[in-house]
């Protein structure tokens, strides 16, 4: 037990001493931008928002359209801090989300789950060039479970994820082309990833027995990218609305063909101050998780506030 919490220490100190310094990548083809901070070299929070959604419905007994009553309940936190100083830049994302829905007669059930971080260091060459070299961790919060048809009874569930289990750490160094302040795309030659999965119990249960491409018995595997890609985009495409996104594309010197696919995408209408409208979406292709294409999706109304 000692490795494993050395790993979770290891893991919670580093953010531990990166979130407070959280800093930025921002548009380095205006040298304008360094004006943007009012001391230079100055260290601030970009964008903090937190949010928790609620939705509920009920039925009485003698309901004749038919209905189980429901309650589901989302929390979110996201924190984006970015800081210039010359031709050097930083950029420190995070995100956060999770989720649960409990129908009448089964049991709680997690609906959306995940933790995300990407720290980052830019240095420019050109107007609309750089060279950047980043560290990213995905991972999530509680249990996945697959379910079965009697919800309740005793084998009624399957446990196929967990904290670490599986998360991935990225190590990147590569050129960045951003054409403008709220896009950019990053191409990382011999990047390196590694998939971590602690539960070395879950492998019978993930798709295939293939344990998300960990060994079976280890507990970690590292791949090298042939190429990895990235696409990140962030910007008010109308009034109090925002779309986000993120693509990534990995394609490792070993197995080239099988290219790992992930989007991840975010669209956030605000209705008023303290209250928004949020439309997510994940896709993804890995072949270590399925061999088909998955994809997830919510909608929700709820509380935001951001500072």
């Amino acid at each position: 037990m000692s490795g494993i919490f050395q790993r979770h220490f290891f893991i919670i100190f580093l953010f531990s001493i990166t979130l407070p310094g959280l800093a930025q990548t921002v548009d380095l083809s205006n040298p304008l931008n360094a004006g943007k901070l009012k001391i230079p070299g100055d260290t601030a929070w970009k964008k903090i928002e937190f949010g928790a959604n609620l939705n509920q419905g009920s039925f009485s007994s003698n309901w004749t359209g038919g209905g189980v009553n429901s309650v589901a309940l989302g929390l979110f936190f996201n924190a984006l801090n970015e800081k210039i100083k010359g031709k050097n830049a930083w950029r420190n994302d995070f995100q956060s989300q999770y989720g649960i829905v409990r129908n009448k007669g089964q049991q709680s059930r997690k609906n959306v789950d995940r933790i995300f971080f990407d720290t980052k260091y830019n240095r420019s060459i050109g107007s609309k060039w750089s060279l950047f070299a980043n560290v990213n961790f995905l991972s999530q919060f509680g249990d996945g479970y697959n379910y079965s048809a009697a919800p309740d009874s005793t084998d009624s569930k399957k446990k196929v994820s967990g904290i670490f289990s599986p998360a991935y750490v990225t190590e990147a160094i590569g050129i960045e082309f951003r054409p403008a302040s709220y896009f950019f795309i990053d191409f990382a030659p011999g990047a390196l990833r590694q998939t971590i999965v602690l539960d070395r119990n879950l492998y019978i249960n993930t798709p295939d027995q293939n344990n998300y491409g960990v060994p079976i018995g280890k507990r970690f595997r590292t791949e090298a990218a042939l190429i990895q890609i990235v696409a990140n985009f962030d910007k008010d495409i109308a009034k109090d609305v925002n779309l986000k996104f993120r693509y990534l594309m990995f394609s490792s010197f070993k197995r080239p063909g099988n290219i790992d696919n992930r989007l991840d995408a975010m669209l956030t209408a605000k209705i008023n101050k303290y209250v928004n409208v949020n439309l997510g979406a994940i896709m993804v292709y890995d072949d270590d998780q399925s061999n088909k294409v998955q994809f997830a999706q919510a909608l929700s109304i709820g509380f935001l506030y951001s500072f």
